[in-house]
């Protein structure tokens, strides 16, 4: 477990009320192009709710933001034969297509997700898999493959109705940090700006508790654009 351990150490940074804080970087002056993408089917949802909140802080700074719920626009995660690099008839399909043309411009990167069965949701993980794949967030090098990403940045928020502590406790947090966020960064180029995690969230949580996490979103926003 010393692993585990050193990760979890490694992401112990300025924690915010009821929010986890990760590695920090300084904060980017220039207007840029944002790519947000949500994975929750209530629109209603509170990760839905940061994302729009989110959304605003950028556009209020300046900032241009794309919005991909993807719920809301019916992606297929499911990762066919002919889409797997090495493949005889390897290529994208058109629904891929359509989302690199979309995030070809994007400076910076935000993923919104709740933690089901302490994992972000399959839609998303497909989303990763079909859209951060090979010819967008990678290609082919020399013995493996070299990121294609490199200078654009990534926000992460994620949810839990359990406890952050217990979140922490059953090396959730660990697997999120080596799998999702070093891992998924390291082989995109991308450079985690932060990753805030909101835990014991629970139906019909008080208004001033909502508050109190949205403030921490727009805190990020405002911390690191």
């Amino acid at each position: 477990m010393a692993w585990a351990q050193a990760a979890s150490k490694r992401f112990r940074r300025d924690t915010p009320a009821n929010a986890l804080s990760g590695l920090r970087f300084e904060r980017l002056e220039t207007t840029m192009n944002h790519a947000i993408v949500v994975a929750h089917p209530n629109p209603a949802s509170f990760n839905q709710t940061v994302a729009r909140t989110y959304e605003a802080a950028l556009v209020a700074a300046g900032h241009r933001v794309v919005m991909r719920d993807l719920y809301a626009l019916g992606f297929d995660p499911r990762l066919q034969a002919d889409e797997i690099p090495g493949a005889i008839n390897f290529a994208p399909r058109d629904d891929v297509k359509k989302e690199r043309d979309c995030l070809a411009g994007i400076n910076a990167f935000a993923f919104v997700y709740p933690l089901w069965l302490n994992a972000p949701p399959a839609i998303l993980k497909g989303y990763f898999e079909r859209v951060f794949g090979m010819g967008f967030a990678y290609g082919p090098g020399d013995g493996g493959t070299v990121p294609l990403l490199t200078g654009r940045s990534a926000m992460i928020f994620s949810s839990s109705g359990a406890p952050t502590d217990w979140v922490r406790k059953t090396g959730a947090w660990d697997a999120l940090a080596k799998l999702f966020d070093e891992h998924f960064a390291a082989v995109c180029g991308l450079k985690i700006l932060d990753h805030v995690h909101f835990g014991n969230l629970v139906p019909g949580m008080r208004a001033d508790v909502v508050e109190r996490h949205l403030a921490s979103v727009r805190a990020a926003a405002s911390k690191h654009f």
